[in-house]
């Protein structure tokens, strides 16, 4: 597994969307006080650095050279080293050094918010995901982004060309302020969704399954034909693939049940768990469970960071023939496959979430990555500069080319038709590019490193360093799979956010245990009112009223 494929708190790649979701729970409601966001910033008297005409799609170049403070994470097995062609390619081109202060890959979450609380963090906090910024707001302690984006222009741009307005909008606190910039993605697609063994669900099942109907169908016939196997894992505690499942029954669960709030379908919110289709989706894969056809394990064993693990030893074995992943996970199956079953015997894919009762959908519309500002910004002389620098970095398209593959006609090529290729003597291991050439572009050049390259990305940068068949799943979910509309936006304001932290935790924790019993059998499905009794019980009605409260005078204030 590569490390492009890791995340800060010991998850892969496919977990970092788990995280920007588990994050739109209780602190994703967190709100601003009317006085957040810290000084008054005079744009034009602090625009030393800047450049008069910075405009999209142009190269930005400080005026006066300037050093930047940026928090870094550091991988395990992706060690910074002051050869990283990577810092001195984009200090030559910008005239802005990167001042990094590391914080480890293990605890990253929990060092970023010591760093935000103390008043210590640098000026630029990367890596990260919507709801993410919540919990610092009211304390001032980041920049209202909202307020001086007129100034990015490329941000404005692909804001209105991707058609992410909407989305953008949705980010706002109570306050009617953002307070992160994302990522911008072109394209959206679940990154992690079921990875097949596609040579064996054809072969012994008759074909790709579309629904989880059809999933089950053909597990029964694997199972037959394989009887020592557990066709079905996940290898993240069931948060993966309860995630990405949830949908198909209309429900929200995993790493995306965020404050677990669903459209009721009449304008008003509901608490997901109490829901038919929830109920529902559990009682599928306990029948799974039941039947042998789910590996429990992987629904219970936490992920120490490494990757797939088990499952992919599982996988490697002929035990595990579908699995919870993103296409780094399809290629950490192929390379253990390679050794078991042999090379050209077998074909992974990842393959569009199987559809249920609420239809061929899949999950919102999402953004990736992005970035907040220390508050203390607002104080600098260069801090237009650095909007105009962060605005390049993030959003401009050579740039972005340029954080992915190096520099064009040094790393690789591009020929009149867009298409970039790896030179021969050059590898990206992290995409399994140019196996056994002598140098590692992200290992060796800091290039496709973790805490960038991913963040903003067009279509054709995408496709430009995943494997074909990833491109055929982007094509079959935009084809067959309709995204569902946004979670509503229902911000808090500071008094209603401690409120809600009461409740929403214990009633969040009670759901995720008695989820998984219910699915493993360690309770009774009998006892689902109990569980829902437990859940009113514990505030239930308290907390939706809130929530409730607290979106409708959203629509008032952004109608």
């Amino acid at each position: 597994m590569s490390v492009f494929e890791r995340t800060p708190g010991g998850a892969t790649r496919r977990g970092v969307i788990g995280f920007s979701l588990a994050a739109s729970g209780v602190a994703a409601l967190a709100a601003c006080s009317d006085d957040g966001g810290g000084a008054e910033v005079d744009v034009d008297a602090q625009s030393k650095g800047a450049m008069e005409d910075f405009a999209a799609d142009m190269q930005f170049t400080a005026t006066e050279a300037f050093t930047l403070s940026v928090l870094w994470t550091d991988w395990p097995d992706l060690p910074i080293t002051d050869k990283w062609q990577f810092f001195k390619e984009i200090e030559k081109r910008t005239n802005v050094k990167m001042e990094l202060t590391n914080i480890p890959f293990s605890d990253a979450t929990e060092k970023r918010s010591l760093l935000i609380s103390a008043g210590d963090a640098p000026t630029v906090i990367p890596l990260v995901y919507t709801g993410e910024e919540n919990s610092f707001v009211s304390s001032g302690a980041i920049l209202p982004m909202s307020d001086y984006v007129e100034h990015m222009p490329n941000f404005q741009k692909y804001v209105e060309e991707w058609d992410l307005g909407e989305m953008i909008d949705n980010l706002k606190q109570a306050d009617g302020k953002y307070y992160m910039l994302p990522g911008l993605q072109e394209v959206s697609v679940p990154v992690f969704t079921v990875v097949i063994r596609k040579d064996v669900f054809e072969s012994v099942a008759g074909g790709v399954p579309e629904t989880w109907d059809e999933m089950r169908e053909a597990l029964v016939k694997i199972k037959a034909e394989y009887p020592d196997s557990k066709p079905l894992a996940d290898g993240f505690e069931g948060m993966s693939m309860l995630n990405y499942a949830s949908h198909a029954w209309g429900a929200r669960a995993g790493w995306g049940f965020g404050n677990g709030m669903v459209d009721d379908g009449s304008g008003k919110l509901v608490y997901t768990p109490v829901t038919e289709g929830y109920k529902q989706m559990v009682e599928f894969f306990r029948g799974l469970v039941e039947d042998g056809l789910l590996d429990t394990d992987s629904m219970t064993a936490s992920n120490d960071g490494t990757g797939g693990g088990s499952v992919t030893e599982k996988v490697a074995a002929n035990l595990v023939f579908a699995a919870s992943g993103s296409p780094g996970t399809a290629i950490e199956f192929q390379q253990a496959l390679n050794e078991t079953v042999g090379e050209g015997n077998h074909e992974v894919v990842v393959i569009p979430p199987p559809g249920g009762p609420f239809g061929q959908v899949c999950e919102p519309r999402n953004f990736w990555n992005g970035f907040m500002l220390n508050a203390e910004i607002a104080e600098s002389e260069n801090f237009l500069a650095i909007l105009q620098f962060l605005d390049w970095l993030y959003y401009n398209q050579e740039a972005r080319e340029l954080l992915r593959w190096g520099v064009l006609d040094e790393t690789y090529t591009k020929d009149a038709s867009g298409k970039i290729t790896l030179k021969p003597e050059f590898r990206l291991d992290a995409y399994n590019i140019n196996a056994g050439a002598a140098t590692d572009i992200q290992k060796d050049l800091g290039w496709s490193n973790a805490v960038f390259a991913d963040s903003s990305e067009s279509r054709a940068l995408k496709e430009s360093y995943n494997s074909p068949a990833f491109v055929e799943y982007i094509d079959a979910v935009l084809s067959s799979r309709t995204p569902r509309d946004p979670n509503p936006p229902a911000p808090l304001d500071e008094m209603e956010l401690e409120q809600s932290s009461l409740l929403a935790t214990p009633l969040k924790d009670a759901v995720d245990t008695n989820t998984l019993k219910f699915i493993l059998g360690d309770r009774d499905i009998a006892e689902w009112d109990a569980f829902v009794g437990e859940l009113e019980a514990a505030g239930l009605q308290q907390y939706v009223d809130l929530i409730n409260t607290a979106r409708e005078r959203f629509e008032e204030e952004n109608s």
